[in-house]
């Protein structure tokens, strides 16, 4: 890539969310050597600290689900022979993560009005849902193939995953300082069952923010601090208080990798055409 009379490389990893994006963030992309780091916090920032010229070749990471679109051409705008690397996750598997995650952040709503595959007059658009629309826009905006990564991979050979992001870069890695296992552990269904059950009375109206930045904060940390509590709560409470019913019902999941199951195919396609670069 060449900006003036400086030449220099930019790999940019950009999700999908719930695709172990954060353990990569702190804890395997930071160890990476032959290449800076720019960290997600600094997202906002990175062209900056790239157009500062100090090294000559950097990395970006920020996972994007349902921005998907507008941030990747944001990037290729200015860094079109930028190589992305993006991981994928099976379209059940991961919807039932976002909504778990939804559930921790308060949200009452069942998993049928959280992705509704009948009407698409759920919380998530079914069009933020499909993946191979989004590799073809990369193939579109960027000259460079992506590296296109599975998030079942990581989990049954991760010193393979690790390797090809490492080879993708041009980097290598110690492997001694590499701790392989998730980040932070995920809370349990029954935690979030009741969560969800005592949000719907907290919050029957939802959750508003401020236009005042320190009331919006205030607020935020007020109200995450709130769901914490509950959560850690939840732990000790016996079963029974969660009920019977599954948070998310088995049909309804088999129901989500059926109607998705023609776009996962064409991922896994898309992948092995790709070849070395994905």
């Amino acid at each position: 890539m060449q900006q003036g009379d400086r030449s220099f490389e930019l790999y940019c990893h950009v999700g999908l969310g719930k695709t172990a994006s954060t353990y990569l963030q702190y804890r395997f992309f930071p160890k990476l050597k032959g290449v800076h780091y720019i960290q997600r916090t600094k997202y906002r920032h990175f062209e900056k600290i790239v157009d500062q010229g100090r090294h000559s070749k950097y990395l970006v990471s920020r996972e994007f689900d349902r921005q998907f679109e507008r941030e990747v051409r944001r990037i290729a705008r200015n860094y079109p022979d930028a190589g992305i690397i993006i991981v994928l996750r099976r379209h059940d598997s991961w919807i039932a993560s976002q909504y778990r995650r939804y559930v921790k952040n308060g949200g009452t709503e069942p998993f049928e009005n959280f992705l509704d595959l009948q009407h698409d007059n759920g919380l998530w658009e079914q069009k933020d849902v499909y993946f191979h629309p989004k590799l073809k826009l990369l193939d579109e905006l960027f000259r460079r193939k992506p590296l296109i990564l599975f998030h079942d991979e990581l989990k049954k050979d991760p010193w393979t995953f690790f390797d090809r992001i490492a080879d993708y870069i041009g980097a290598t890695y110690d492997r001694n300082r590499i701790v392989v296992n998730p980040s932070h552990k995920s809370y349990t269904e029954k935690q979030l069952k009741i969560l969800r059950r005592v949000s719907r009375r907290l919050f029957p109206r939802g959750w508003k923010g401020s236009k005042n930045r320190i009331r919006h904060y205030i607020r935020f940390r007020s109200r995450w601090l709130l769901l914490h509590l509950i959560l850690y709560a939840a732990a000790l409470m016996p079963k029974s208080r969660a009920g019977d019913e599954p948070l998310i019902p088995t049909r309804q999941l088999e129901q989500v990798r059926e109607h998705f199951k023609d776009d996962w195919q064409k991922c896994l396609q898309h992948a092995g055409e790709n070849g070395a670069g994905g």
